[in-house]
């Protein structure tokens, strides 16, 4: 059975008062090539009176405070090609859709999904060149009430906790707030800009055929494998720090590389803690504000390792951030961290649990769930998520092996549920 989703209105959202005019450079963060990507969620909401008006309305006025979502992304020809925010007030681009169908008849868009991820996210008009559009939303509004947040922004202009900060103001905006809580704060000048390194060429980027996968972790699994690492090491991990082990080891496992060849699991750690003497006091920092944190051991080794000692080699790598973060602050590297390596040996990870997405609340209630599609063809990924409430436990959803390799991936990661 199909179910058709009908866009009835599309149109750039522009603030509702007049905002800042000119150009803003970005932070040498912020200008990471392989940061010039869109990250594209769905949002599920239960109930909603008139969403699409009450979200349209709540955007136009957040959007004076954070009038960098209603620019453009340009290329500056006077210093290189580097990327910056044209603040032009032109908006963001905005589309209302509808579908006859109730949430329920959808499982609540579930995985695996029964309307395409396409016919709920924002579709810009031919002539727009998506990159270069901060934020995209499409409210699509369900028959029952039930509607659906379409979010698309593009990873240059804000990590992931600055974007749920934003979504977060036109929540509280859409809820009645006159303004919202949190003062979003530019600085992007204090963000440490360490000498560069001699460029080594253009970024290569390879193109992998991976498939998707989605594992939910039960929280018995969860809450046994954190008992047994306190039991055997006397420190606490987090679910993050199980879920990353349990898919590092199986996609290992899976992939069956030569047992001396390395294997890496990269993550982007939140730095705003490192930073405080900087960055504002009351917080509000956007901007990209994170450290590639890696674990690397050889194949063998987290293959047939016992999975507490896995936990152990990411639990390391995060303990070397402050140090790793403030050298490279320094200019102390002879490597760039964040020249990343995008080979079929790498994984790369991000928990959408705490970024504030799932506390977003435009007036009844919190996100049934949200769901990621933050895949490249370029990287291995797997994203820590919620399943949709009221289940508990973990869901792991992954775009990280090709075909010849899910069986054995599958297979791996089924005991874990």
């Amino acid at each position: 059975m199909s179910f058709a989703v009908t866009r009835t209105s599309r149109s750039f959202v522009a603030p509702c008062e007049a905002t800042p005019r000119g150009s803003l450079g970005l932070s040498v963060i912020d200008r990471v090539p392989g940061l010039r990507h869109m990250v594209r969620s769905l949002h599920v909401f239960r109930h909603g009176r008139e969403p699409a008006r009450v979200i349209r309305e709540a955007l136009s006025k957040a959007l004076v405070k954070y009038y960098l979502f209603a620019g453009r992304l340009v290329e500056d020809a006077d210093s290189g090609g580097e990327v910056r925010v044209a603040c032009t007030g032109e908006g963001a681009w905005f589309v209302e859709a509808k579908t006859d169908c109730s949430l329920e008849d959808v499982k609540y868009l579930d995985l695996p999904l029964m309307i395409p991820e396409n016919a709920l996210l924002p579709k810009p008009s031919p002539e727009l060149d998506p990159l270069d559009l901060p934020l995209m939303m499409q409210v699509t509004e369900f028959g029952g009430g039930g509607f659906v947040v379409g979010l698309i922004s593009v990873h240059t202009i804000a990590d992931g906790l600055g974007a749920a900060q934003f979504i977060n103001a036109v929540a509280e905006i859409a809820r009645g707030l006159p303004n919202p809580t949190v003062e979003p704060a530019w600085s992007r000048e204090v963000i440490p800009n360490p000498p560069k390194l001699p460029s080594g060429g253009p970024p290569v980027f390879p193109s992998f055929k991976l498939l998707h996968a989605t594992v939910d972790l039960s929280p018995d699994h969860i809450s046994h494998v954190k008992s047994r690492h306190l039991e055997l090491t006397g420190q606490r991990c987090s679910t993050f720090d199980v879920a990353i082990a349990n898919l590092w080891q199986s996609r290992t496992r899976a992939i069956d590389l030569d047992p001396g060849v390395d294997v890496r699991v990269c993550f982007f750690a939140n730095t705003r803690h490192l930073l405080l003497q900087v960055l504002p006091p009351e917080g509000g920092y956007y901007g990209n504000c994170f450290y590639p944190v890696t674990a690397t051991a050889s194949s063998g080794k987290v293959a047939s390792a016992e999975l507490i000692d896995v936990i152990s080699i990411i639990r390391d790598a995060k303990a070397r951030l402050p140090d790793e973060f403030a050298k490279w602050a320094a200019g102390d590297f002879k490597d760039d961290p964040y020249e990343l390596s995008f080979t079929y040996n790498s994984l790369f990870v991000s928990d959408w649990t705490r970024l504030g997405f799932l506390d977003v609340d435009y007036g009844w209630g919190k996100p049934l769930h949200v769901i990621p599609f933050a895949y490249l063809d370029i990287m291995a990924v797997g994203i820590i998520g919620a399943p949709p409430a009221p289940q508990k436990g973990t869901r792991v959803m992954t775009q990280c092996v090709e075909k010849e390799h899910m069986q054995a991936f599958l297979e791996e990661m089924k005991d874990l549920a």
